[in-house]
């Protein structure tokens, strides 16, 4: 009884004392009525301005400037991809935290930075033109990229009372493509300059077109560039497997017609100059850079397994070398895939370098670069010729001179999928190119959005191993080291069955079978160059010609330059193929006056008959590096 007395008393007592949650009566609601970040004090002030062009159009720009700043040098880039969003990485006080990682070297050098959107992009007024041409046949106005850079230039040294009056431009990609323009006809604050993967010659090896096989994945940028001001709709692109659903549409021209993209006025001049004619070469500004070269000194940037550009930095960069100015033209190279430089660079796909090769690029070369040409007091400082990343020794190279002494040697294909620098007997090998079943250029499913886009180039190729429209040539295991350092020609003696078709070549590095450090690449096939090549144009760029069936025809095309040592233990491979889809458009094998509108009937199995051995001997001639060389640095 007094048991229950006492329980009962308990009780009642803990029934009168409120709950914890009944005495804060918190709503079911996880999101407060207000929420806000801590103040803080800002260290830097933003600007935003409509900066006036010579013809009265106001360009949207955007100022980042450090707290504080007396006498601060201009960092600037121009772009066709948001100004404003550009300096709000994040909602921060600080200016570290809302400028992207490649300005991470800058920001801490005090350095004000400068977004400005081109002519007729997002906030800017105007009108825009997809890589407007030069004032002239291309571009009846007076205004391009180059007069705006230069007012605008013009303007921020008049009107930032924090700067010293001295600007420097950088950019990547299309950004990159930019800062080119600017150094056609440079204004006189403009001190030093770094394009970054620059799209220099659309039809030859950057964005749109590789030896005029054109490139399929650009197709959806193209709507986000040209088909809105300011961003829309993303047109449907049928599946979720890309390889599937380009090859059921059919033609590059199909596709458009089909969700919409022959609207768009970029995409009519991409579909009606198919071979390289005065609209390619009137743009090509590697060349028109030569022509009139800049006094600017100039850091052209590049990675190796560029996805995108690949041709631009390389390109402008030699033909500069030919000119008076090329003691002011220094390259730079590194592991990385398209616009790469401006982030981690410490690993690319199964690739692992030693450090953070982006980083150490952007502090210890371009920064002090930067910083002798615009920042007052700062020490004086030269690149190096050439800073290339040794890809298969996994360190930088710094060359007083590039290209090194490299021999053009041939590695010739031979019977037995073999490859060897000795020529032998004639003989040739044979597939079957069927356009309904193009080889992939990585393994399916292929979706462009995903990652794996980006690293295709550094792929491993064993995904291909059994295809029978893929022929395979690779060395014994090498007992020495080769090291290669410059540019791969593919030299391809062929005939087919059909009156057009495309050559891909691949160089790649096959690792040992076992490997004591890193096991999971062991027999990896890395490659270090591969292109695409279309056969009607083996004669002439702007006049193509079918090809006579059955007679053999030689394709000598340009790889992507390479900076790489085969180590002993692996072994060098070249593959041949005809597709590499759908990174590339298919090409029917029937000779069509424009492969854009081919249509069903057109596509065709052809056999394709590589030969070697002999007077028509198929090869890739390497740059090879003589042993007394190899160790040349800066």
């Amino acid at each position: 009884m007094q048991l229950r007395t006492l329980v009962l008393a308990a009780f009642a007592t803990t029934a009168l004392i409120p709950t914890a949650h009944a005495q804060q009566a918190q709503p079911f609601n996880d999101i407060p009525a207000k929420f806000e970040l801590p103040e803080g004090t800002k260290d830097y002030i933003r600007r935003e301005v409509m900066v006036p062009m010579r013809d009265g159009t106001k360009l949207f720009t955007t100022i980042v400037i450090p707290k504080g700043a007396r006498n601060a040098p201009i960092l600037l880039t121009r772009t066709p991809y948001d100004a404003y969003n550009r300096v709000r990485r994040t909602s921060s006080n600080k200016m570290l935290s809302v400028l992207a990682q490649g300005d991470e070297v800058f920001t801490q050098a005090g350095y004000i930075r400068v977004f400005q959107d081109i002519r007729g992009k997002y906030r800017s007024e105007g009108d825009f033109v997809v890589t407007r041409a030069p004032v002239g046949p291309l571009n009846p106005t007076k205004v391009d990229d180059t007069t705006d850079a230069w007012d605008t230039i013009d303007w921020l040294v008049k009107n930032l009372p924090e700067s010293n009056g001295k600007v420097g431009m950088l950019g990547s990609s299309y950004e990159g493509w930019t800062v080119v323009m600017a150094l056609l006809h440079p204004h006189p604050a403009l001190k030093v300059a770094a394009p970054e993967s620059p799209m220099i010659d659309g039809w030859m090896g950057d964005d749109w077109f590789h030896h005029g096989a054109f490139r399929l994945p650009n197709i959806g940028w193209i709507s986000g560039i040209a088909g809105y001001k300011a961003g829309g709709p993303t047109p449907p692109n049928g599946g979720w497997d890309d390889y599937d659903t380009f090859r059921k549409v059919g033609s590059a021209g199909d596709w458009a017609k089909q969700y919409g993209y022959d609207q768009l006025p970029f995409w009519k001049k991409l579909s009606q100059h198919v071979s390289y004619d005065a609209f390619w070469q009137g743009q090509a500004l590697d060349k028109i850079l030569a022509a009139n070269p800049s006094n600017v000194p100039t850091l052209w940037e590049q990675g190796l397994w560029d996805h995108e550009d690949m041709y631009g930095a390389i390109h402008a960069w030699e033909e500069l070398q030919k000119t008076p100015q090329a003691t002011n033209n220094f390259l730079l190279m590194g592991p990385w895939r398209h616009s790469g430089f401006n982030y981690n660079g410490s690993k690319l796909g199964e690739l692992n370098f030693e450090g953070d090769t982006a980083l150490q690029a952007r502090r210890d070369i371009l920064l002090p670069f930067f910083n002798a040409h615009l920042k007052d007091g700062s020490p004086a400082y030269t690149p190096p010729v050439a800073s290339i990343y040794n890809t298969g020794e996994n360190h930088w190279d710094f060359l007083n001179k590039w290209p090194l002494g490299a021999q053009l040697t041939p590695l010739y294909l031979g019977t037995g999928e073999a490859a060897g620098f000795d020529k032998v007997g004639a003989g040739e090998d044979s597939y079957v190119s069927d356009p309904a079943k193009p080889v992939p250029y990585l393994p399916r499913p292929i979706n462009f959005s995903d990652g794996r886009w980006g690293t295709y180039l550094v792929t491993d190729q064993r995904f291909v191993d059994g295809r029978q429209d893929v022929l395979t040539y690779a060395t014994p295991v090498l007992k020495e080291p080769v090291r290669l350092s410059g540019t791969p020609l593919a030299d391809i003696f062929a005939k087919t069955t059909g009156t057009d078709g495309d050559f891909v070549v691949k160089v790649i590095d096959v690792y040992p079978d076992e490997i004591a450090t890193t096991k999971e690449m062991g027999g990896f096939q890395l490659p270090i160059a591969m292109d695409i090549f279309r056969g009607r144009y083996r004669n002439s760029f702007e006049h193509p010609s079918a090809i006579p069936a059955g007679k053999v025809q030689e394709y000598k095309f340009r790889l992507p330059v390479v900076n790489h040592t085969f180590l002993p233990g692996h072994r060098i491979m070249v593959q041949v193929q005809s597709t590499l889809f759908p990174v590339y458009d298919r090409n029917p094998q029937k000779y069509v006056e424009n492969i854009f509108f081919a249509k069903p009937g057109d596509y065709q199995k052809a056999t394709v008959t590589i030969l070697y051995g002999g007077k028509q001997s198929s090869s890739v001639l390497l740059p090879v590096v003589p042993v007394d060389q190899s160790a040349a640095k800066a």
